[in-house]
Order: structure tokens, then sequence, then C-alpha cells
């Protein structure tokens, strides 16, 4: 029996890196797959229905139910389609996968305002736009859910040349938590995976370059968290962080140091000269 068996899934950006393993492994677990892809370059633009329909054939020649979607998700109406297709295919919607994303990586001095929103319209308003809708429907289904949205290093850490994506990985980051809080209520759960892995968006980037990488670090290392974050295995994990990084999996937390207090306000000069103790662990 697979632990996804009965569940419906909607996964975005599925149509090939991280996704496509996503996909195909709720679907190997028995999940019914709604295969979320508008096709486009890794820059966003363009658009091409195959990727995701690839997907669903390689998820039905296996014995699973997928459907594509070609919808994007950065605008409501296109996040209210995607959650339309899981719904008059399947009925309902157990887990959303926000996965979706694009790069346009430039030094922060060369970057166009036109590089941010692309990049903040696809990660970070589309995680909204998608789960906007699911939420609702979890919340009036009244059976629960499992939310789980992708994050980054870039984000949580930092990354050059990638200050519009890491601003919006953080900012899912953020979303994640307060979700989690806002659906305990209902028994909907959210977390964060942030993912290190080769796949198209990340292919040409130094720390992906050598013999042996593609066997290290490919995207089939991160889909069983997925599964796991989905199934019941993990009721009541909510608000987490997961980092994957081949065989590594651990748990990004923000931390807050003890800190000094006075009873007074501060001078900037005692800032400074207890800085060490401020930061301190």
């Amino acid at each position: 029996m697979g632990l996804l068996n009965g569940k419906v899934a909607i996964i975005t950006g599925a149509g090939g890196g991280i996704g496509r393993e996503y996909a195909l492994a709720f679907a190997k677990e028995g999940a019914k797959v709604v295969v979320n892809d508008v096709g486009g370059a890794v820059n966003g633009v363009g658009g091409d229905e195959s990727p995701a329909s690839k997907v669903c054939d390689e998820i039905g020649a296996a014995g699973g139910e997928g459907v594509p979607s070609f919808d994007t998700v950065a605008t409501m109406e296109g996040g209210e389609r995607i959650a339309r297709t899981a719904l008059d295919a399947f009925g309902k919607i157990d887990v959303l996968i926000n996965n979706a994303g694009i790069l346009r990586d430039k030094t922060f001095a060369k970057m166009e305002e036109s590089d941010w929103d692309a990049v903040m319209a696809v990660h970070l308003k589309g995680a909204f736009c998608c789960t906007k809708p699911v939420f609702r429907h979890m919340r009036e289904r009244n059976e629960g859910g499992r939310i789980v949205n992708v994050s980054s290093l870039a984000g949580l850490i930092g990354n050059f040349g990638q200050s519009n994506y890491g601003s919006a990985k953080a900012g899912i980051a953020g979303f994640t938590r307060v979700l989690s809080v806002e659906g305990q209520k209902y028994n909907i759960t959210c977390n964060a995976i942030a993912p290190v892995a080769l796949t198209r968006m990340t292919e040409t980037l130094p720390m992906f370059q050598g013999p042996g990488i593609e066997k290290m670090l490919g995207p089939e290392w991160i889909a069983p968290l997925a599964v796991y974050l989905a199934s019941d295995l993990s009721a009541g994990v909510t608000g987490k962080i997961f980092g994957v990084q081949g065989g590594k999996v651990f748990e990004y937390k923000m931390v807050t140091t003890e800190g000094v207090t006075k009873d007074r306000p501060w001078t900037a000069e005692e800032i400074a000269k207890e800085l060490p103790n401020i930061t301190h662990l």
C-alpha cells in the first residue's frame, strides 16, 4: 500500500527537474497528481504544453493517474484554475507543492525592475495565488491537508547574483511559518524544502560543475522528503524548513542570542562595545 493512496496532489513546476521527481514519486505512492507546468524557459519566457503532458504520460505508463495543467501560478486566475483542474478531475485536494520557479540572475547593480518583478511573481506571488484556493478548499472540507513550499539556500543563507530569487525564497520561508500557525486549527500543515540539486535551473552554476555531480546531487534525492511531508507519517510536523543536499537532510532554524539587557536606552558606543556579547549564542 502506498503512503499516499487516496490522496490528491497538485505539484506546480512539475514538467521537469525536482518537480517531475515529486510527481513521479507521489504517483508511485498512490497519489493522483495534477502536473502543473507552463513549459517556459528557465527565465520564464515562452510556453510549451509538452513537459507537463509527458510527465502525465510517464505516470500513466507506470499505472498511476495524472492530469496536466498549463496555467500560470503568477495570477489569482491561474491559481484558481489550477485548483479547479484538481477538483474537476479528482474531486478534492489533499496536498499542494508550490514548486514552480524561474531564474533571472544578475548582480544587484545590473538588475532591472522587470527581472525583480518576474521572479517575485512566479515564486512568492505564485505561492500565494496557488495556496489561496487550496487553503480555502481544505478549510471548508475540514479534513486537513498538507502544503509544502520550496525555499532555497539563496534566501536563507544568501547567494551572489540572486537578490531577486533570494528575496522571493526568503519570503516563502516567512509565508510558510505564518501559514503553519494559521493552519493549525484546521489540521493543515505547512512546511518548506530548501533543496540543492542539479536541474535545468542550476546546471550552469559553478557548484554544479565537475565529475559525479549528477549522481551526487540529482533531483531524485529531494522527492522522498516531499513524500514524507505529504503523508500521514508527518502528522503534526509543521512550520519547519528542511534542507536536502544529496543524502543529507537537515533543518534550517532561525535562532536568537541571549543578548544583553539594560534598564535604560542604549548609546551607539555601548552597542559597539557590547557587540560580542550581544551576538554570542
